[in-house]
Formats: C-alpha cells, sequence, structure tokens
C-alpha cells in the first residue's frame, strides 16, 4: 500500500489552505468600512447647509420679533399707533399755497356778498381753515399708513422665506443625519458580516486541514 497522499487526500488539503488563505486575506486587505468611505462627505453637509440657509433662516427669525411686535401694537392699541405716527405730521409743500388760494377766493366771494369782514365771513373762513388742515392731515397719515402697510408685507414675506429656509435646512439636516444613521448600521452590520466570514474560513479551513493529517 503506497504512503502518498491520495488525490483526494490531496484536495482537501489545499482546500483547507484555500480556507486560511481566504480567512487571513480579509483579516488583513479585506474592504475597510462603508461609512468610514462616506463619513467625511456626511461631515460637509451641515456646514454647506448652514451656509446657504442659516442667513436666510436667521432673518427670518429677527423679523419675525418685529412683526410680532409691530402686529400686537395694530392689535392692542390702534389709537396709540394713529397718535403715534401722527406725532410727526408737518404740514405738506402744497398746502400753504392751497390754504391761500381758498382763502383768496372766500375772500373775494365775501367781499362781492358784501360780507368782508362779518362774523359770518371770519366764521367761514375759519371753517376753511380748518377743513383744509383736516384734509391735509388725513392724506399725510394715509401716506404714512400705505407705507407701513408696504413695511409689513415685506417682513411677513421676509419672515415667510426665513420660515421656509428654517423648514428645510431642518428638514435636510434630519435627513443627513438619518442617512449617516443607516450608513452606520449599515457599515456596521458589513464589518459583522466580513468578520464572521473571516472566522468562518479560518475555522473551517483549519478543520479542512485536520481532517485529513
Amino acid at each position: 500500500m503506497s504512503s502518498g497522499r491520495t488525490d483526494l487526500q490531496k484536495f482537501g488539503i489545499a482546500s483547507g489552505f484555500g480556507g486560511l488563505g481566504a480567512g487571513l486575506g480579509s483579516m488583513f486587505f479585506g474592504g475597510g468600512n462603508p461609512y468610514d468611505d462616506a463619513k467625511g462627505f456626511y461631515d460637509q453637509i451641515p456646514d454647506i447647509l448652514k451656509k446657504y440657509l442659516g442667513p436666510y433662516s436667521e432673518m427670518g427669525m429677527k423679523m419675525g420679533g418685529d412683526l410680532s411686535s409691530q402686529l400686537s401694537g395694530l392689535m392692542n392699541d390702534p389709537a396709540g399707533m394713529m397718535n403715534k405716527f401722527g406725532s410727526s405730521y408737518q404740514q405738506s409743500p402744497g398746502y400753504q399755497f392751497q390754504y391761500g388760494q381758498a382763502m383768496n377766493a372766500a375772500n373775494n366771494a365775501a367781499a362781492a356778498g358784501g360780507m368782508a369782514g362779518t362774523p359770518q365771513h371770519q366764521q367761514q373762513a375759519a371753517q376753511l381753515a380748518t377743513n383744509m388742515a383736516n384734509q391735509d392731515y388725513n392724506n399725510y397719515l394715509g401716506n404714512v399708513m400705505g407705507m407701513y402697510g408696504h413695511g409689513l408685507q415685506g417682513a411677513q414675506g421676509m419672515y415667510n422665506t426665513g420660515a421656509q429656509a428654517g423648514s428645510s435646512l431642518a428638514e435636510m439636516l434630519a435627513q443627513s443625519l438619518m442617512n449617516q444613521g443607516n450608513m452606520a448600521y449599515a457599515g456596521t452590520a458589513s464589518h459583522n458580516q466580513a468578520m464572521g466570514d473571516m472566522f468562518g474560513n479560518l475555522f473551517g479551513g483549519a478543520a479542512s486541514i485536520a481532517s485529513f493529517l
């Protein structure tokens, strides 16, 4: 009987060394954790999002405080707001000219009717002056309130833009964290699978060799 190994035994030993080689290869030359490869890119996402969306979000937060203060004043003390606007009233540039024209016309009419200098003439002149002053004041308030309304609309638009930017920023950052979590989980699972395969190859190869020795 020949003492040499049979071809089957040689094949079994070779397979065993192949398993050992695969296990050792995966130990020293196996692929890295996919999360580690992607982490550098994920870490850049928050700064990029904050760079482009952050200023709009901060603008909206600031504008929200200003807008809330103005709207609160309008709802709780509208008369106070009107008085505040009216306190800076000045006669319009054309008021004196219109007043002079109206008074000249009234005086001429009173003189033509023989009423110049009478108490009735003086009363009519005073009423005319009051009416013209009220009209000029109301025109002033109308212009101021119109500009104030445009300001509120602009503030509302800036607040809405900031709110949308803040919502997008939060959503994208949350999605980025979720993706990182998924990648970390997948990376750990891949690493565990690789370790299992490595030890399986090592033990399988050693067992194959032992069974033929």
